[in-house]
């Protein structure tokens, strides 16, 4: 497919990612304490519990730009409840988080869904199921679902009360353990104008050229509020079984993201058909693609397939991988390593190499008619991003290297302030790597 004309677009990323940056390079050093206990996932800081119905007459209300806290059990259909007005576009995901010590299928899964009064499920297009497939192992999962408003929406664009519904999905032979949830609410406004309803057909779908130079050391979250910020570049981190890392990495209107994770080598001997799995999603924790890999201790490359250009028209596109692409802001990688490599090769860490790329320049946006919520959500905060990107090939610069500059990212120790309220930046960060290393 041929390449489309973009539009050039002012800075759109500010001093927030620079900090980001440089914490995640100064942090790399101390390395994780290996333990047989699989990382426990980081809920967000502040998320509200809720108790899901079992009947839409109890549903509790979730408010737009919130996070949730909450939990279902085997086999059970949960409800919870919106009030939606006749332009709001809103998105629910929902995080199934399994004990560490669960025993799960490969069919098992939850399924969200946006119903109206009467029992219709809207229509959007979203991919509403998650399961944990070929990497049968316990493992965040996250599905999302939504109420779309506009031209093509077949259902639900009357304002009123809406629900959600979470669901557990699997067979009679899953363990009978309930699970976390951690569900977030994304309200999207509408534009100022009419938009366009048709996906676009031609951009650029070819695989960039590798990516290669020093790779710098970053430590992955436990969870999406934890994610890690990478830009284009090569990070290593190491990576346990049964352990999920995040990341997360600005793509602004008009840019492609590229994403490639290689496990290193390990000693042992054996075969591990799903080992290991890179799942992408958006800034809505909408799921966008994943990839898997096997393992037999030589080194291992999952490469997600190129995505188009992120742009507000994808949402009407027949492909659930393309349609996801449908807003600037932070995309989340989360990486995880099976369990079952720890039969054949321990369970100590595993060297994981990522290749990050942000193809393209940023250009400016929908005008949207109000705020989205969460307010910052669908974009980058404005400072210093006009050289994130530069060739054709979305190299990031003439040196194929990214053009956010961080001051000696990855040389230089956690005691050196970095930049303005770095020092803050880092003990926190510290603190909850303490945290993490505590089973917390």
């Amino acid at each position: 497919m041929g390449r489309r004309t973009v539009r050039r677009r002012g800075p759109a990323m500010g001093a927030a990612l620079t900090a980001g940056l440089a914490l995640c390079a100064a942090l790399a050093a101390p390395a994780r304490a290996t333990t047989s206990t699989p990382q426990q996932y980081a809920f967000a800081p502040g998320a509200r519990s809720v108790t899901g119905a079992e009947s839409t007459t109890d549903a509790q209300r979730l408010d737009a730009g919130g996070t949730y806290r909450s939990a279902i059990p085997f086999d059970g259909k949960l409800y919870y409840r919106l009030e939606l007005g006749a332009q709001d576009t809103a998105y629910v995901s929902a995080t199934a988080v399994p004990a560490p010590t669960a025993t799960v299928s490969y069919a098992d899964g939850i399924k969200v869904s946006v119903q109206d009064a009467n029992g219709r499920r809207c229509l959007s297009g979203e991919f509403g199921n998650a399961r944990f497939g070929a990497t049968a192992g316990p493992r965040p999962i996250t599905a999302w679902a939504s109420r779309g408003i506009g031209p093509g929406e077949p259902t639900c664009q009357q304002p009123g009360t809406y629900y959600v519904l979470v669901e557990r999905t699997g067979t009679d032979d899953s363990a009978h353990d309930g699970w976390q949830l951690e569900l977030q609410y994304t309200s999207e406004p509408a534009l100022r104008g009419a938009g366009p309803t048709v996906a676009p057909e031609n951009w650029n779908s070819a695989s960039p050229r590798p990516l290669v130079g020093e790779a710098r050391g970053c430590a992955g979250g436990a969870g999406f509020a934890d994610a890690v910020a990478l830009d284009t570049g090569v990070w290593t981190d190491r990576i346990a079984p049964g352990q999920t890392l995040f990341y997360r990495v600005p793509v602004g209107w008009g840019q492609q993201l590229y994403a490639t994770a290689e496990l290193g080598t390990a000693k042992g001997d054996g075969f591990v058909p799903g080992a290991m799995v890179m799942a992408l999603y958006n800034p809505a924790r909408g799921f966008v693609d994943d990839i898997g890999a096997t393992y037999d201790g030589r080194q291992r490359t999952a490469e997600l397939d190129p995505l188009p250009p992120v742009r507000y028209e994808n949402r009407h596109a027949v492909r659930d991988s393309a349609s996801a692409m449908r807003f600037a802001g932070w995309y989340y990688l989360a990486v995880h390593l099976s369990t079952e490599v720890a039969d054949d090769f321990g369970d100590g860490e595993i060297g994981l190499t990522l290749r990050v790329r942000v193809g393209g320049t940023a250009q400016t946006g929908p005008a949207y008619r109000g705020a989205a919520e969460p307010r910052d959500v669908f974009d980058i905060s404005p400072g210093g991003r006009e050289s994130t990107t530069g060739g054709p090939d979305g190299a990031g610069g003439p040196d194929g290297k990214t053009g956010l500059r961080v001051l000696a990212a990855g040389g230089i120790g956690t005691g050196v302030v970095l930049v303005t309220g770095l020092g803050v930046w880092t003990l926190l960060a510290r603190r909850r790597a303490a945290a993490v290393r505590r089973g917390g």
